[in-house]
């Protein structure tokens, strides 16, 4: 007698092979949350593991050790906020909109990505030691201050722009003014209440943040376009 009961009637087993870029941005995504929350020491590589559905073998193999990925996730940081710069096309913009534009960008982004800011918090406080490692960041933000720059040239060459403004430096006050808007949010916000973290009112510092660099740079006699971009 014959047993019937062999593998014809049995499924076979399907394995999901996944996309192996794929798997990769899932861990920097999900990295990134758990550093900018965590910090460095208190980020757990078993998390990022199971939120992700891989293992911890898997992270090691694409990013070597724990502090491997804390540079790429930061690398990762700064790419888009970059990124997002290349991406406003400042130089078919007149001069004086080009850098209201690039301050507004720049709120906005901070303001919608508090990760990236806590992230920056985070390596301030290992005196940028991995960001010093790193291959890739002075070269990923060095074509922000070309940018600026040539933002200023073209304004100072139409008499729009005041003469003697540095664009590193401006870069710094740009950035400073959108940085402590997160930064000292909780801070800021238990002191004093939080009317200004209301989106209409975060809406208004956006503007007046650009309105504060406008107004440094822009000759005297190119104030009134300040007021005539506000109406």
């Amino acid at each position: 007698m014959t047993d019937d009961t062999t593998s014809t009637d049995a499924k076979p087993v399907r394995t999901v092979k996944r996309d192996p870029e794929g798997v990769r941005r899932d861990i920097l995504s999900v990295a990134m949350e758990e550093f900018s929350k965590n910090g460095l020491s208190g980020a757990r590589i078993d998390e990022i593991a199971a939120r992700t559905k891989t293992s911890k073998r898997m992270i090691y193999y694409y990013f070597s050790d724990k502090e491997g990925l804390y540079q790429q996730v930061l690398e990762k940081a700064y790419a888009k906020v970059r990124g997002g710069e290349s991406g406003l096309a400042l130089d078919h913009l007149d001069p004086a909109a080009a850098l209201d534009a690039l301050c507004r960008y720049t709120f906005e982004h901070h303001r919608r990505n508090p990760d990236f800011i806590r992230m920056v918090m985070i390596e301030n406080i290992h005196h940028g030691r991995h960001m010093q490692m790193s291959k890739t960041i002075r070269s990923l933000n060095r074509p922000a201050i070309e940018a600026l720059e040539a933002v200023l040239k073209r304004g100072q060459e139409t008499g729009v722009f005041r003469q003697g403004v540095d664009a590193l430096e401006l870069h710094w006050q740009i950035s400073a003014l959108s940085f402590f808007n997160v930064s000292n949010a909780a801070t800021f916000s238990y002191i004093f209440g939080d009317g200004l973290f209301t989106p209409q009112a975060q809406e208004k510092l956006s503007h007046h943040v650009a309105e504060m660099v406008l107004r440094y740079v822009l000759q005297p006699d190119h104030m009134g376009s300040i007021e005539a971009r506000g109406r």
